[in-house]
């Protein structure tokens, strides 16, 4: 059986003798790749709703079918023109004398993805669509949190590629850190912060590129003018999207003072209409493990017991405790303060503190004493103040008037800062993640060096180009 560091040098292997990788290759690959979802979407889902204990099968084909052809169909359409290189100016006067200069894209060679349990679908696709628009060959760790999701992938991978062109691993801790220290020519990480310190200490031995898609809180800052109506339902379908298992997920809200209440019935009208009953509700997916079912439910007894008051949205007053589901409720903590765990650690889960702010510049300076988040939303007509939120905080992306959609924008960079991550993908941004942008020149034909004066015996001509260079 071949080990996963066989894969990588048979990948690398033919990736070199199949230099340069032509377009008509690429396409043929990621029509395989959108093939690969589209022909197993009703077995994917099945495995989706397995691994989560439940997951609704329309968000799954939403979440997990659908987003990940859209981003390789999007590709195909797209690939040429990102492929065509890319000319550049010369310096004055060697244009002139027929100089010319240009980048062309190359693949790097083998991408690593390691991805996540949240959507294990959409977060293998969406980094294989660039790098296979790329040129390159890809291997794929999956998460041990959705086995059958991975299993699945293992099982159907064989039938449309090459174990030289996409492979995929699975396995505990030990596996994803064995693949993490693999000399790949670029990796791609999405998860926690904690484990993404770990992921890019393993890949500086390799002196491996790294991206890095992680976490955070990202804010809802509510306007002073905001439509609560709208602002509500809009952050409620994106809170329960999934659980709130999102790393875009609205983290906390921030409110005007005097709009506190009226944003928590907001909340709790939209959730309820949405999902009048949950326990029984195919639209509502469950928590994916008990050890984070847990976790979710200590976080709210924290809350409590630190003064917060925590209000259940729970329409249909059903037995939660008495259920052997893992579906929870949303949570909305009022009064949370910093000293609670929902204020420290990203919630990852239907738990939504709702904190209140005296004017638009306290809700920025509490967003810029947290870490830079992944997303931030704003809602509110006020042009001015849209603008001051803009300008005056730093987050990987932002949606205004919603939450989460920039993440679906296929030719907006997705991608974190700081403690939220690293680096960018998604279309063009994602072909030139996994591509190297090699400069080339091309000298006129003339004796520029002797024009220039770069040649010795060094004279008037030399001293004529330095002052040209330091005007």
């Amino acid at each position: 059986m071949m080990t996963m560091l066989d894969v990588l040098n048979a990948q690398r292997a033919a990736f070199m003798a199949e230099l340069p990788v032509s377009l008509a290759v690429r396409k043929d690959r990621l029509a395989r790749a959108a093939a690969m979802i589209a022909d197993n979407a009703d077995a994917f889902c099945d495995a989706l709703s397995e691994d989560f204990g439940h997951r609704s099968r329309e968000q799954s084909m939403l979440t997990d079918i659908a987003s990940s052809v859209a981003p390789i169909r999007h590709a195909l359409k797209s690939v040429e023109s990102w492929m065509r290189r890319d000319k550049r100016a010369v310096q004055f006067p060697l244009g002139l004398l027929g100089a010319r200069a240009w980048v062309e894209y190359q693949p790097k060679g083998v991408v690593g993805v390691i991805a996540p349990w949240n959507f294990p679908v959409n977060l293998v696709m969406g980094p294989v669509a660039g790098a296979f628009a790329a040129g390159n060959r890809v291997m794929v760790k999956t998460s041990e949190f959705t086995p059958r999701t991975a299993a699945l992938f293992e099982a159907v991978c064989p039938k449309y590629f090459a174990a030289d062109e996409l492979a995929f691993f699975s396995g505990a801790a030990e596996v994803g850190k064995a693949f993490s220290e693999l000399p790949f020519d670029h990796l791609i990480f999405t998860g926690a912060t904690g484990i993404g310190r770990y992921i890019l200490h393993a890949a500086a031995d390799n002196l491996t590129p790294v991206t890095l898609e992680l976490g955070g809180k990202s804010p809802v800052i509510v306007g002073k003018d905001a439509d609560i109506a709208k602002t509500t339902e809009r952050v409620a379908i994106g809170k329960m999207l999934n659980a709130g298992q999102i790393c875009l997920a609205p983290d906390y809200m921030l409110v005007p003072e005097a709009q506190e209440q009226a944003v928590v019935d907001g909340l709790k009208a939209a959730v309820s209409a949405m999902y009048p009953t949950l326990l029984a509700n195919p639209d509502y997916t469950a928590i994916i493990n008990d050890r984070h079912h847990q976790r979710l439910e200590e976080w709210v007894a924290d809350a409590r017991a630190k003064g917060a008051t925590v209000e259940t949205v729970n329409p249909a007053g059903e037995d939660f405790a008495g259920s052997n589901s893992r579906k929870m409720p949303l949570h909305i903590v009022r009064n949370a303060t910093d000293d609670m765990i929902v204020m420290q650690e990203e919630i990852f889960g239907p738990i939504l503190p709702v904190r209140r702010y005296s004017g638009i510049d306290a809700a920025i300076g509490e967003v810029n004493r947290r870490d830079r988040p992944l997303g931030l939303y704003y809602f509110g007509p006020d042009a001015d103040e849209r603008r001051r939120v803009l300008d005056r905080t730093i987050s990987g992306g932002v949606t205004l008037d919603d939450v989460v959609f920039h993440v679906s924008m296929e030719e907006l960079p997705f991608g974190g800062i700081g403690p939220s991550g690293m680096g960018s993908y998604h279309g063009t941004d994602g072909f030139k993640t996994f591509s190297h942008a090699k400069a080339v020149f091309k000298q006129a034909k003339l004796d520029v060096a002797k024009l220039a004066g770069l040649k010795p015996p060094y004279g008037k001509a030399t001293w004529t180009s330095i002052k040209r260079q330091m005007k």
